[in-house]
């Protein structure tokens, strides 16, 4: 099966404040197609779940639909997230363990949807942020620099 590799990021500046997601798309090697975005009011979290949307979504319209794809993540909250809690969070209503409503539902629910619908198969990794991996400091300048809603010039 052919694979694509994907890393992605999300940051705010404050907690809530403004915030940007960044995606860098690498195939074969080679960086095919960057995305990013910018939200007024915002957390980190969101915008780390964001970038995994975004991703899917672009994936999901491309001809990368039936590739497993490798998504490279800094934060731990996606990745438990999406690994493991929300099975939980699902069986519970929408509760954590301690009984409390879980945070970014709605967000969660929109990519448990885009998961389940992928036609291809999703690999989860987690990489150190900030730890000098090419592709995930892209990721992050692309994100911080949405976040600040500067320009970013990206690979199309």
């Amino acid at each position: 099966m052919q694979k694509i590799e994907v890393y992605t990021d999300g940051s705010s500046l404050g907690n809530p404040g403004p915030g940007g997601y960044g995606v860098v798309v690498i195939e074969n090697g080679k960086v095919v197609h960057e995305i990013g975005g910018h939200y007024k009011d915002t957390t980190n979290n969101k915008m780390e779940l964001q970038a995994v949307i975004e991703t899917l979504k672009y994936v999901s319209k491309s001809d990368f639909d039936s590739m497993e794809v490798v998504i490279h993540a800094d934060s731990a909250y996606v990745l438990n997230g999406i690994t493991s809690w929300i099975f939980n969070w699902e069986k519970n209503g929408w509760k954590t363990a301690n009984k409390k409503p879980v945070l970014n539902k709605e967000i969660w629910q929109e990519l448990i949807q885009l998961v389940r619908d992928f036609k291809g198969k999703i690999l989860w990794q987690k990489v150190k942020g900030h730890s000098g991996v090419e592709h995930n400091e892209r990721a992050d300048v692309i994100a911080t620099t949405y976040a600040e809603h500067k320009r970013c010039e990206l690979v199309k």
